[in-house]
């Protein structure tokens, strides 16, 4: 009987982790979602006084028009840059993001900040890192 028993509460030990791993409806079934794709770039190692560039995706894969209502950066040296601030469900656009070494040295990290009518991610962040090395003398 015992055996029995411990059976039983395993599958409802199991049933309940299953059940509460499920994702949740939301509260509203019509929302815009946003992704972006990839979520940082490394560039490496790079030079002084050189600008570097980067093309992100970002996507709607929500049932709502996605409103972009900002883009903006960390620092002045980084720009990003996209054609369209709505984007319909299942469609996506380009960012350009640019990052501008100037005479920075060593490890340089800097953010893209977009922020939208996505309800769960309102404010995403996109990374964009280089390591700037000193251009060589007299060049």
């Amino acid at each position: 009987m015992s055996r029995w028993l411990i059976f039983v509460l395993a599958v409802v030990a199991w049933s309940a982790l299953a059940l509460a791993q499920q994702p949740k409806p939301s509260a509203t079934a019509a929302e815009a979602r946003i992704a972006v794709e990839p979520v940082s770039f490394d560039f490496g190692s790079a030079l002084q006084n050189k600008t570097l560039t980067k093309e992100f995706v970002v996507r709607n894969f929500g049932s709502t028009e996605l409103v972009i209502e900002s883009v903006s950066t960390t620092c002045g040296c980084t720009v990003g840059q996209l054609d369209t601030r709505r984007i319909k469900p299942g469609m996506s656009v380009p960012l350009r993001v640019s990052l501008e070494t100037r005479t920075y040295s060593g490890p340089l990290r800097r953010a893209v900040l977009i922020r939208s009518n996505d309800t769960a991610k309102g404010l995403l962040e996109i990374r964009v890192l280089a390591n700037v090395q000193p251009a060589a003398p007299g060049k």
